[in-house]
This record gives structure tokens, sequence and C-alpha cells, in this order.
């Protein structure tokens, strides 16, 4: 009796797989953006109704933050395992490589969810662009400690300024996503990371 009642379901049970849905709304958000994505788009493209849509996820700003934390943790992961690499050349290199793997992958729209959120959600008092400022912020920042690791343990010149190089590689991975956008080819991107690789003369 006790095993049933621990497997007895409370309520009507959930006719749509919330994973699978998740998945949807954030490649509908990555695609037109969070400002062009309305809540039809959204229904239509998770199948399901408004009343479930809430029920599951909240409003759209809440399914939005769950979108950005679901691109992070499986579409972007590759920063976490580049920051994991032995050198900061390597490093480098992986997150560099991962951002050309990401955009130029026929599965994905060819651009940063979080870089082309931020230039639509423009507005600084908007608590969402807030948020996607501390979301670069943290990546920025964990970059940026990963190169005082390297610093530390002679891997990069003490000169080297490691804030510096983590907003440069920022500025690169971000330009990739952009010219991806404007249809440069894959082959097109990684001479971008090797003439990247070749200006980061901190690593020589």
């Amino acid at each position: 009796m006790e095993t049933r009642k621990s497997h007895s379901v409370q309520g009507r049970p959930r006719a749509f797989n919330m994973d699978v849905a998740l998945e949807q709304a954030l490649l509908l958000f990555w695609r037109k953006g969070y400002l062009g994505t309305s809540l039809t788009d959204l229904t239509e493209a998770m199948g399901i109704n408004r009343p479930s849509l809430y029920a599951a996820f909240g409003n759209k700003e809440t399914l939005f933050r769950k979108a950005l934390d679901r691109y992070r943790n499986r579409h972007t992961a590759y920063l976490r395992d580049a920051l994991e690499e032995p050198t900061a050349r390597r490093a480098i290199e992986r997150m560099m490589q991962g951002v050309v793997d990401l955009v130029t992958n026929p599965g994905n729209p060819c651009s940063c969810l979080v870089a082309q959120s931020l230039l639509a959600c423009a507005d600084p008092d908007d608590p969402l662009h807030q948020e996607l400022v501390e979301r670069r912020a943290a990546d920025e920042i964990a970059i940026r400690d990963r190169f005082k690791r390297a610093v530390s343990e002679g891997d990069l010149p003490p000169d080297a300024d490691p804030a510096a190089l983590a907003r440069f590689v920022l500025t690169v991975n971000s330009g990739l996503s952009v010219q991806a956008a404007g249809g440069a080819s894959r082959t097109e991107l990684l001479q971008v990371v090797r003439t990247a690789l070749q200006a980061c003369s901190t690593l020589d």
C-alpha cells in the first residue's frame, strides 16, 4: 500500500514532455530573440496551450531564464570544459573552437543567444538586460580567473593582463557569432580563430 501511494499521481498528468518543450522554446528564442518571440509563437512551437505554459514554466520572462540555463548547460558547456585545459593557449583555442562548432551546427541558429539578447534588450534599467549582463560578466570572470592561474603557474608571462585577455577572448567569440550570422563559412571562422591566436602575443 505504501509503494502504491508513493507512485500515485496527484491531479491530471501533463500531456507533454517538459524537456522537449523547453528545447523548442530555447530554439525559438534563439532564432527570433526574446522581444521577437510572442506567446503564440511559444505555444505553437512547444505544442501546448497558455495555461499549460504558465503552469509548467511561469510567464514568458521566467521561461526565457529557463531557456538561458538550458543554453548554458547544454549548448555552451564547451566554456566550462575549455577552462579545464592544461594551458591558457589551449583554453582559448577550445573556447573559440566551441563557438565555431556552436554557430555552424546545422541544428542551431547561427548566433549567440546571450549576445543577441543583450543587443535586443538594450535598456540598462530592464531587469532582463541586467541579468544578461551578469551572466556574461560571470563568464568573463571565470575566464579571467583561469588566466590569473596561468600567470601564477608561469604559463603566461608575469606582465600578462588576465582581465584584458578575457575581454579579448569574449570579443572575438562575439565577433565569430556575428560573422556566422552574416553568412561566414566554417572555414572562414576557423581562419579568424587562427588569426586571433596569432594575435595573442602574450601566449608566446
